[in-house]
């Protein structure tokens, strides 16, 4: 018996010039009510919810109206939003898009967003994919192309999620920090450096994803290893409604830059996203929140290509162990 999956997965938008738009994250509830911004730090800290389906957003002003809620993607490069906000905000349309998803390739409508604002950093004249806010359930989601001069903060023990300047302070000095060097593909931040069960990989850190999905060139060099568990079949949604078959399976080991990961959840499936990135042929995974939720703290820093976790005193000494939540 197969579960489904909700995986919004917006790979790559495509018009006469040429753009690019890429989200995951599966069917969640919404978190209600916005929360006010801190003048002080600049920091949007919002309190998110600790069910397993959970949405973190943070409160954007478009034009200067709002603030409306977006959820935070670091899997995508192309901020979008909902086609019902374009409509009452009376948004100019752009070109009819080819959308890439984790099915393949579609046709959706675009906007203009002449200016947007987060922090006191602006974004102007976004051309953004529209999508159906049902299917977000949040009014936009905010790609790396407005965060690239911003850190992304999760800190799981308070449940808050911080969106501040690069330039800002955050928590290196703390006490089981670690630092990962990465670098920048199609706007996302990318660790070259790691490897599962032995097994070199690329891994891509998405915070849009709720479970980690691997490529089919990771689960063959694994399966030729005998270093997978036994496996679960899964369905992955996308929000264009097309749907792909995946494979729910643990991976013993993950290294990532100094990092130990132990029994991870991941689904293998053949997404487009892959391809869409140039990783189709040699083994990665787009790390998802089911990963990243067992540390304290996790910091994406767009601007300096680094990701810096907090390992949890208990595991300072052991492995690091993370349930299979899906």
């Amino acid at each position: 018996m197969s579960r489904k999956l909700m995986v919004f997965a917006l790979a790559a938008l495509t018009t006469g010039a040429s753009l690019s738009a890429q989200t995951r994250t599966t069917s969640v509830e919404t978190i209600k009510g916005i929360p006010n911004v801190d003048q002080t730090t600049q920091t949007e800290d919002i309190k998110f919810k600790s069910d397993l389906f959970e949405r973190m957003t943070v409160p954007v002003t478009l034009g200067g109206r709002g603030p409306y809620r977006f959820l935070v993607d670091t899997g995508a490069d192309r901020t979008a939003i909902s086609r019902e906000l374009a409509s009452g905000l009376k948004l100019v349309a752009g070109e009819e898009a080819s959308l890439h998803s984790i099915s393949g390739v579609s046709q959706i409508a675009t906007a203009t967003v002449p200016q947007l604002q987060l922090t006191r950093r602006e974004v102007r004249n976004i051309n953004a994919p529209l999508l159906a806010s049902q299917n977000m359930g949040a009014d936009g989601i905010l790609g790396t192309d407005s965060l690239r001069y911003q850190r992304v903060m999760f800190d799981f023990e308070a449940k808050t999620l911080s969106v501040v300047p690069s330039t800002a302070p955050d928590f290196q000095t703390e006490p089981g920090t670690i630092v990962v060097e990465g670098v920048r593909k199609n706007g996302r931040l990318v660790v070259t450096e790691a490897t599962a069960n032995g097994r070199s990989l690329t891994v891509v850190i998405d915070t849009g994803s709720q479970v980690t999905v691997g490529n089919s060139a990771l689960r063959k060099a694994l399966l030729g290893a005998k270093v997978l568990g036994p496996s679960e079949q899964v369905t992955l949604e996308s929000v264009t409604g097309d749907r792909i078959n995946g494979d729910y399976m643990v991976v013993k080991q993950l290294d990532i830059g100094g990092v130990t990961m132990k029994n991870l959840a991941i689904v293998f499936a053949d997404a487009h996203t892959f391809k869409q990135l140039g990783f189709e042929k040699k083994p990665a995974l787009l790390l998802g929140m089911n990963a990243m939720r067992s540390f304290k703290k996790v910091s994406i820093d767009f601007a300096s290509r680094k990701l810096r976790v907090v390992v949890p005193e208990h595991s300072a000494l052991d492995n690091l162990r993370l349930a299979s939540r899906l």
